[in-house]
């Protein structure tokens, strides 16, 4: 049995926990293999919308395992928190949801220190989302980080509080302030107590043994491909690897062993933060398009940028990724517009027109060249099945098809699970 891969392929806020949650039924197991509580995944059903921050999406379901995976970042106070806000669905966390003990844990310093690593860069600011993803993933390449695993030691007092004099040291060079540490220590420190009584596991063997037993596993990433530490808009990336890649290294998974990837994107695109974004709209049609798919952080709440689909970038991440299959979310955004743009090619400041994703590109010396498709101007709420797309819904996903040569398997016509179309 091969493990399949779900991943998204802009720039996050793709919509993966939706198709998780969707998918589940058919995987025994949902591993989160990467990032930490700055990813949001919103799912919604029943009428009951919930966003999950670190807890894999196929919570949801009592026959699925979640695993919380190795390449993880933890935050303690805001699992205790996710976990305590699940109890109205009457899950059973104790048996469906297991946390790797080589996953990194983030300390009340490293949120201090991203503030001020931030507060530093002035104006040239990455956008972080201050939850202290950054400083710990340096911690773990400088291996002075803690795990998971550090919290049942006898010693994990005197590790944390080496890592404190650390950050200390370095939060006095930035005459950045400590005076909220102590709150912040106190939550942390409970948040250890409860963590201490989950089901804390080494998560390599229990994914390769269930791979060898038959049983179905679907590894779900955070962020999206552009976001990523190597192959991103760098520097204005996160600090994972959120490719197939970084499930093989965030779970302990050899590449021989993964199955199907699933590359999830909009029919549009969206950015949050700062950093390029070549087919970003300024106008009333971003605008539109903003307030349209209620384009705001699931974590933060902060105002998601918007434009047309980007090709190149698309066909990018494909290409990095291996992706097998398809899936377009948000269709129903773009019910408002008359006509669609997609880009297909940049021209570069001298003129030269190129259809690859490039440091020039990157660094914001490029212009969209679009191709002009017709909308479909109307409602999908009723839409169940993809015989009853309009034409125009169904040309759109024919040319896009054809343009990135992989099949498009499922499109997204609205929030809930039954609005979720199978091809």
């Amino acid at each position: 049995m091969k493990m399949d891969v779900l991943l998204g392929l802009q720039w996050g806020d793709e919509g993966k926990g939706k198709i998780v949650d969707v998918l589940a039924p058919e995987y025994e197991i949902v591993a989160r293999f990467q990032g930490g509580p700055n990813a949001g995944h919103t799912l919604e059903f029943d009428g009951i919308k919930h966003v999950l921050h670190q807890i894999p999406s196929g919570i949801f379901r009592s026959q699925i395992l979640n695993i919380i995976g190795n390449g993880v970042v933890l935050d303690p106070v805001i699992l205790k928190r996710e976990i305590e806000g699940l109890g109205k669905f009457s899950i059973d966390y104790m048996k469906n949801l297991v946390v790797s003990k080589k996953a990194t844990i983030i300390v009340p310093t490293h949120k201090l220190l991203d503030a001020a690593y931030e507060k530093s860069k002035g104006d040239k600011k990455i956008g972080s989302t201050l939850k202290g993803i950054g400083p710990t993933y340096q911690d773990k390449i400088g291996r002075s980080a803690l795990r998971i695993g550090d919290i049942l030691s006898p010693d994990f007092n005197e590790k944390y509080q080496t890592l404190l004099e650390k950050h200390r040291t370095i939060l006095s060079f930035y005459d950045f302030p400590l005076d909220e540490l102590p709150e912040l220590e106190k939550s942390f420190f409970e948040a250890i107590t409860f963590v201490k009584s989950l089901n804390l596991i080494d998560s390599e063997y229990v994914v390769n043994e269930a791979l060898s037993g038959g049983k179905k596993i679907l590894a779900e990433g955070a962020q999206g491909s552009l976001l990523d530490i190597d192959f991103g808009s760098y520097p204005f990336v996160t600090s994972s690897s959120t490719m197939t890649a970084g499930a093989c290294s965030g779970l302990g998974v050899a590449p021989s062993r993964i199955g199907e990837v699933f590359g999830i994107f909009k029919a549009y695109c969206t950015r949050v933060g700062s950093g390029p974004f070549p087919t970003e709209l300024f106008d009333d049609t971003g605008e539109a398009m903003r307030k349209e798919g209620n384009e705001f952080g699931s974590t933060t709440g902060r105002p998601r940028r918007c434009g047309w689909l980007d090709l190149p970038a698309l066909k990018y991440s494909i290409m990095i990724n291996g992706v097998t299959q398809l899936f377009m979310m948000k269709a129903d955004v773009l019910n408002i517009f008359e006509e669609i743009k997609v880009c297909t090619h940049y021209q570069l400041k001298d003129g030269s027109v190129v259809d690859k994703l490039t440091f020039e590109i990157s660094d914001i010396e490029a212009t969209p060249i679009y191709k002009t498709l017709p909308g479909w101007n109307c409602g999908l709420d009723e839409v169940r099945s993809y015989d009853d797309f309009p034409a125009e819904l169904k040309g759109y996903v024919s040319y896009l098809e054809k343009e990135l040569q992989v099949p498009i398997r499922l499109v997204s016509v609205g929030p809930d699970r039954v609005q979720t179309i199978l091809r």
